[in-house]
């Protein structure tokens, strides 16, 4: 299924992810919206999960 540009930035308004990562997600999930939603979130997960043991060396953390 060929992705279009309304169909990625339709992603993008609901999900506040860049252009790039919509339409990786898109072209992964086959054009399925609710699909590509899912993974996004997956991918969120995991980069989450990768920064949340840094250390905050510098600057105020409250």
């Amino acid at each position: 299924m060929a992705i279009t540009a309304s169909d990625v930035n339709a992603l993008r308004q609901k999900t506040g992810v860049g252009m790039m990562d919509c339409k990786k997600a898109l072209t992964e999930a086959n054009g399925d919206m609710d699909k590509a939603i899912e993974i996004l979130r997956e991918k969120g997960m995991a980069t989450a999960a990768k920064k949340a043991g840094r250390i905050a060396a510098e600057g105020i953390v409250d």
